[in-house]
């Protein structure tokens, strides 16, 4: 079959995301659904064999960017394999992961003080082939270190999720994606009493080769549903142009 000219330049497209480091899941059994976020994302993928990085600029969010992460690895794991989980202490409910479809029974828990140790660890475990994902907590993380984890899943294609707590300088990295995810009031069934299903203001800061935006999520029956529609970040290009 003769191609046609669309289909030739959505294979080009493609074939330079490949070479960019950039795996998007399309020809991967494992997919993570995201409902309007996937918009977002190259070819519409949630970019996998990539380091995702999350920013908790109060001590409220972590527990939002948590939960998040939780569905994200959930669905990375339904292929097998276990997660790494390394931080300082263990600040999270292992139990609670259920609420999120991932099962705490198959996460192995590092804890290391220091940030410097925690690094190492990070960019060890990422080198692991058999690991389905690898979540770390550590505050601050400069362009070189965060290039050397780049690296390190572009060759064992392994997805990294790094959350930082108030980092002292954000800063520019290698990661190919910046989350900020916010907890918003939750809202109670038919005026029902009790605590309602968790909300969360999900802001895409920057995403390689994609479209930052944000969003307000609800997450309900093992699924994340839309509560408003998606804004859309002006960058400075279009600002100039406007």
């Amino acid at each position: 079959m003769e191609l046609t000219k669309a289909d030739i330049i959505s294979q080009l497209k493609k074939d330079i995301l490949l070479l960019k480091g950039c795996k998007c899941g399309t020809e991967n059994a494992i997919q993570i659904k995201l409902g309007s976020i996937d918009d977002a994302f190259p070819n519409g993928h949630f970019p996998l064999g990539a380091i995702h990085e999350f920013i908790n600029e109060k001590v409220e969010y972590a527990a939002a960017a948590k939960g998040f992460i939780s569905y994200l690895v959930s669905s990375l794991m339904k292929a097998g394999g276990a997660c790494i989980w390394i931080c300082p202490t263990i600040k999270v409910f292992p139990p609670s992961l259920k609420s999120f479809d991932l099962d705490p029974d198959k996460i192995i828990f590092v804890n290391v003080q220091r940030e410097k140790d925690i690094l190492w660890v990070i960019e060890e475990a990422l080198k692991c082939e058999g690991i389905a994902a690898v979540i770390a907590e550590v505050r601050e993380i400069n362009f070189i270190q965060s290039r050397r984890l780049q690296l390190a899943v572009e060759k064992s294609q392994v997805t990294g999720f790094i959350i930082r707590d108030q980092p002292r300088d954000i800063g520019i990295n290698a990661c190919v994606s910046r989350w900020k995810i916010s907890p918003l009031p939750s809202s109670s069934e038919n005026n029902l009493p009790g605590i309602g299903f968790p909300r969360w203001n999900i802001e895409l800061r920057k995403i390689r080769n994609g479209k930052p935006g944000v969003w307000i999520m609800e997450w309900s029956s093992g699924m994340l549903h839309p509560v408003s529609e998606q804004i859309t970040f002006v960058t400075q290009e279009e600002r100039k142009t406007g």
